[in-house]
Formats: C-alpha cells, structure tokens, sequence
C-alpha cells in the first residue's frame, strides 16, 4: 500500500527538493504523529517528506493517511528490518541530500531546515548536536553533556573510530555520497554508513545548531551485545585491527568511568 502527493498526483514542486527528510516506523503509532508534525511546520519548504512502515499493525497506518495530501511518498509494506526499511527511503529520496528523522524523532524547531542551508550552501555533509528527550518529551540533555562523546568542531571519519559521535538525527548527507546502508548489519549500518559518507565528503559543515531531538532507547540500545560485535566488525573493516583494539579498550574503559560518574549508559 501506498500514498502521498507524488500517488495523487498533487505535487507541485517543478525542480528537485533540496533535502529528502525520510522517517522510518514499524508499529509506531505512539511516537509518529509528532514526528510528522515537526516535519510538516518548518519553516522552508524546499523539501519532501517520505515515509517508510514496516506494514504495521496498529494505528500507524491510520495516521499517515491523516496527513496524506502533506506527505509527498509513503509506503507500507513488510520489510527486512531497519536498514532494508531506510534503503527504501533512500531510493524513494529525489532530494538533493537526504536526512533522517524516525518515528519518536523530532526535527528540532521550526526554523532548523531553513538555517541549516541559509548559512552555508553547498556542503556534503551538515551536523549539530541533538537533544536526547524521554518518551514524555522530557529532556535529558544534549548528546555532548550528558554522553561520553562530545561533538568535534571538525568532522571526519577518523573521529568515529572512538564511537558514534555524531547522533545519525543530527546528520544530513548529500545523497550522491550516500551508498546503501549495509544489510548484513542488523544494528551498526548506521555508524558504518556515517564513515563511508564522511571519507567521501569534501566540505563538512559544523552548524552550530541543535538539530533532533532524539528519542533515547532505540534499537541498537536494546541490542547491546551485537551492536559491540557489528562495532568491531565495522571498525576492523575502516581502521584496521590494532587501532580497533586500542579504540575498543579506550571506549570500554571510558564507559565504566562514565557510569561510576552517575551519569548513565549513553
């Protein structure tokens, strides 16, 4: 099943958008109207809003259909999980660069798309800090305070080999460098996907800006174990297996120390 402005026949736009904004959900119905929402009021309007269900069960379906005539792609359809669900976002993306923003994700602030591109133009990749909230919406404070990685003033890829230190809902991709997200990853195909698109950018902008507003406890989160094991797969692969194991070590050990500090697991 499928919908939206391109099925209807109501999409106006005469020249490709600049972003894809692309939310992923599978029996989300809880969490998605509001993701939608913050979507749907930003301010520019030099985007499309693509949706991708997983064919869900609940009242997801129902929702989206509510904003039907706003939304410009959706589809619902079994799925082989997460990431076969966001390489369907990616080949239904037409935009310029692509950004996600999943079900319990919110995009933070009406202005933000529009600031992002009026400050600098041209970039491959656009990052800023995100806001980690509760399901309630209550915040618990930005990645960089509260976690164990802070947000470096200059991206690389070489950054990532001491964990995910950029939040993937604070990432925005042109999309002629992003590959399809590897499958053989059932938890970590996002840390892999943000290095491969990393060592191809040639201009990485800081926008100084908090982006998401990210809903804390996803998937990966819930999967500890594999996420650690697909980890170290991922950086033998990118940084080779001496600096993985000085990496693995360092993260491991600064961990521990992070929740002596009573600060968490994030």
């Amino acid at each position: 099943m499928q919908g939206g402005k391109r099925i209807l026949g109501t999409t106006l736009q005469k020249q490709p958008p600049v972003v894809s904004i692309i939310t992923i959900v599978y029996n989300g119905g809880e969490l998605l109207e509001g993701t939608i929402q913050s979507v749907l009021k930003q301010d520019a309007t030099h985007f499309e809003y693509i949706i991708i269900d997983g064919g869900s069960k609940d009242q997801t379906l129902d929702i989206i259909k509510k904003y039907d005539q706003q939304i410009d792609f959706w589809i619902s359809e079994p799925d082989k999980g997460i990431y076969d669900a966001m390489n369907k976002g990616l080949n239904a993306a037409t935009g310029e660069y692509v950004w996600f923003m999943n079900a319990g994700d919110h995009i933070h602030g009406e202005d933000v798309l529009a600031a992002i591109f009026d400050k600098e133009k041209n970039a491959d990749v656009y990052y800023g800090e995100a806001n980690f909230v509760k399901e309630n919406r209550e915040l618990i404070g930005t990645r960089s305070e509260i976690s164990t990685r802070q947000l470096p003033e200059a991206l690389n890829w070489k950054d990532m080999l001491y964990g995910m230190v950029v939040c993937h809902q604070s990432f925005i991709a042109r999309r002629s460098l992003a590959n399809a997200y590897d499958t053989s990853y059932r938890c970590s195909a996002d840390i892999n996907w943000v290095i491969e698109v990393l060592k191809k950018s040639k201009k990485t902008v800081h926008t100084h800006r908090v982006l998401s507003d990210y809903l804390v406890g996803g998937f990966s989160m819930k999967q500890q174990k594999l996420a650690w094991k697909e980890r170290f797969q991922i950086y033998n692969k990118h940084y080779g297996l001496l600096k993985n194991l000085w990496a693995t070590g360092y993260i491991t050990v600064r961990a521990a120390l992070h929740r002596l500090s009573g600060k968490g697991n994030y």
